[in-house]
């Protein structure tokens, strides 16, 4: 049974959405204050976490950020703010899920169970790969796999996943095109509801961190399509370390 923390402030829709977790055997604890809420999820072990935005005490993007410092616990945020910058700052902040008030519940479940089947995905790809380290050199480009340290040159490059994953996604399609809606299926979910656009927002974060002023992008837009990388240099796959 997974065990579901909600953290929400509005009474009726805590009551509720607890309700029909419970009616879907999952396992729910409930908090309204924001603190506290974090004090929970950073103590026990949880599955998931629904999250509101605005709380008292501690607001849900501060929640997120705390948390992710210390767990990959699954969140997903519960809004009534649905602009893209409201969507991609709740991602940054360490959430793998955005669902916008009011919303049905039917949707809610599905993004939740959504997150779930992603968890265990990759508890099962670790699993195969614990204690393989493969090293991956593209151009001056140097990441190792199974810490997921990305070098550019002899300077250490500190990426979110969310911006690991999109460069990893972009040199395993290495010189052909990679879709907005393959990125996002591939990094955010076939379920999630997030836009094309926050797919743009991330490209240009990871642009500013890999990228050498005065020297061209790795990162190539095809102007209504999508975003390729291209080999500029002979690369080759290291797996002997």
């Amino acid at each position: 049974m997974s065990k579901i923390l909600i953290i929400e402030d509005e009474k009726n829709l805590a009551r509720f959405v607890e309700l029909e977790l419970q009616h879907e055997k999952y396992d729910t604890t409930v908090e309204s204050n924001g603190r506290k809420g974090l004090d929970l999820a950073l103590r026990d072990n949880y599955d998931a976490i629904l999250l509101d935005l605005m709380l008292p005490d501690l607001n849900g993007l501060e929640i997120a950020r705390r948390v992710r410092q210390e767990k990959t616990t699954p969140i997903i945020m519960m809004t009534a703010r649905d602009s893209v910058i409201d969507r991609v700052s709740g991602l940054d902040h360490g959430a793998d899920d955005y669902i916008v008030k009011p919303f049905a519940i039917e949707e809610l479940l599905a993004r939740l169970r959504a997150v779930l089947r992603r968890v265990q995905i990759e508890k099962r790809a670790s699993g195969e790969a614990a204690g393989v380290q493969r090293v991956i050199r593209f151009n001056d480009l140097t990441i190792e796999t199974a810490n997921r340290i990305v070098h550019r040159g002899d300077k250490t490059v500190d990426l979110t996943k969310r911006e690991y994953n999109l460069l990893m996604t972009l040199i395993e399609h290495k010189n052909n095109v990679v879709t907005r809606e393959q990125l996002l299926k591939n990094i955010w979910g076939s379920d999630s509801k997030i836009e094309t656009n926050v797919v743009e927002v991330y490209v240009r974060y990871l642009r500013n961190k890999i990228d050498v002023p005065g020297r061209s992008s790795y990162i190539k837009t095809v102007r209504g399509t999508g975003y390729m990388v291209r080999t500029d240099e002979l690369d080759e796959f290291d797996t002997s370390l």
